[in-house]
């Protein structure tokens, strides 16, 4: 049982030419289309159908006059996107058949020429390479816009102390700018990802038409050039049948999101009032309806949150991808509303990550009461028992531990156990040992590179700053 109008029959039917007699099912209809989504590619695909009218042009496979009709035709449609007075119709499936019906009604008979030399699936890879190509740019360029603002935090606090954690337990003392750093660096890998792979995708599908390439005499470096791609791609099935490129794409977000779930949840934490290291301006909490004290950290649980969009994308586009033949199948229309979800979730979580820590005021005091709880210098009595006594590093392990006993069945820190107490337990132990005992002298005696000492940290400051511009 159908349930199709004779206008969509007719558009039906016109659409695929002399093959099919009668119209699809409204179901069909309803799984085949996909303007709902791929209308976010209308740039992208009047970009690549006027480089392909100029190409079939300077080739003599068009006159000129045809190509000008087109290409005049072409900008009227973009326009009328981008005021929003174009109608998208879900009969014509998709925004290629949606763009070329209504040059059609333009200029009449040269639009039936555009589609000379080309397939609908060289010209969807094409479209949804130029804009992941763009999604890559754009993660980039608020990637780097988190790490200006991360490298403004560091800057601040290169010599404010605070605990570093393993475990979430107090280990060692560690600079606050040293842990902004460590972010830093996270980010920019994640940068260098996009880059990566933005090198990798830009090769052009066009002219690879359904899967065997044209027996036109098409020139496929001019489109490729013209489009601002390196080269044509070498295979034309290949050109077709795959979707690596949004698979890096994705598996570059989905690292970058998780970056981000962890800032988040360090945010989250901090801000308690159990931690106090940490307040959120307001432009980035909410109230509660019924806590007049709350201030949620709502933002940075949403970004946390959005991570699963970004990896149930990847996952799910892989899935997708795993078990299809070549060439194309209409399964990979299913590309598109991941990359897209994952693009939107990203975006607006680098965004938000880039306000909060803006905004966000650290409390140097709070920090430096925290960073010596947990006998977090320990690690630096023990390296003073190595130095000092020449103890071998497991001794003067064991010996640490058992003073961080002695210390924690009275109650005390470590560097508050009177110098005899210490020398119960190793009689070589001197007053030289306080030196080492104190968080700021932990922080600052950490000079290897990469290490936390704030001289370090403001290196590595001044190298991103540099980098960066």
């Amino acid at each position: 049982m159908t349930a199709q109008t004779d206008g969509a029959s007719a558009t039906s039917n016109a659409m695929w030419g002399g093959r099919f007699s009668e119209a699809p099912d409204a179901l069909m209809e309803a799984i085949n289309a996909s303007i709902a989504f791929d209308r976010r590619l209308a740039r992208q695909d009047i970009a690549g159908s006027r480089a392909h009218a100029a190409m079939l042009a300077a080739t003599g496979i068009l006159t000129d006059r045809d190509a000008e009709a087109i290409r005049e035709g072409l900008l009227t449609i973009l326009s009328e996107i981008e005021t929003g007075t174009f109608r998208f119709d879900s009969a014509l499936e998709d925004i290629h058949m949606n763009v070329e019906a209504r040059l059609a009604e333009l200029i009449g008979e040269p639009a039936k020429r555009l589609h000379t030399a080309r397939s609908r699936n060289d010209q969807v890879a094409t479209d949804f390479r130029l804009w992941v190509r763009e999604a890559c740019d754009e993660a980039i360029a608020a990637i780097e816009a988190l790490m200006r603002a991360l490298l403004a935090q560091a800057e601040a606090g290169a010599d404010w102390v605070m605990p570093g954690f393993t475990h979430l337990q107090s280990a060692q003392p560690v600079t606050w700018g040293h842990h902004m750093m460590a972010y830093v660096e996270m980010f920019a890998r994640d940068r260098g990802r996009f880059a990566d792979a933005r090198r990798r995708m830009n090769e052009c599908p066009l002219g690879a038409a359904a899967l065997a390439g044209t027996s036109f005499p098409i020139d496929r470096d001019m489109t490729a050039a013209a489009l601002g791609f390196d080269r044509p791609m070498a295979n034309s099935i290949d050109a077709v049948s795959d979707r690596d490129f949004a698979l890096e794409y994705l598996a570059a977000a989905s690292i970058c999101a998780v970056h981000l779930s962890r800032l988040a949840e360090e945010l989250v934490i901090w801000s308690t009032a159990q931690f106090r290291f940490v307040r959120l301006s307001d432009r980035w909490t909410t109230g509660s309806s019924i806590m007049p004290q709350k201030r949620n950290p709502d933002a940075a649980e949403l970004v946390r949150a959005k991570t699963g969009r970004v990896l149930g994308a990847s996952v799910g586009l892989l899935t997708v991808m795993k078990g299809l033949p070549l060439a194309y199948s209409k399964d990979m229309q299913e590309d598109k509303e991941r990359v897209f979800d994952a693009a939107d979730a990203l975006s607006l979580s680098l965004a938000a990550m880039t306000g909060m820590m803006a905004d966000l005021r650290a409390d140097p005091e709070r920090l430096a009461a925290a960073a010596g709880a947990g006998f977090a210098t320990a690690t630096d009595l023990a390296d003073w028992l190595v130095r000092a006594l020449n103890l071998p590093f497991r001794e003067a392990h064991h010996v640490t531990g058992a003073l961080v006993a002695r210390a924690e069945a009275a109650g005390r820190d470590l560097a508050d156990l009177p110098l005899e107490e210490m020398q119960q337990i190793h009689p070589g132990i001197t007053e030289a040992v306080f030196d080492v005992l104190g968080v700021a002298q932990s922080v600052a005696s950490r000079r290897s590179y990469g290490g936390t000492a704030p001289e370090r940290v403001r290196e590595q400051i001044a190298r991103w700053r540099a980098a960066l511009g």
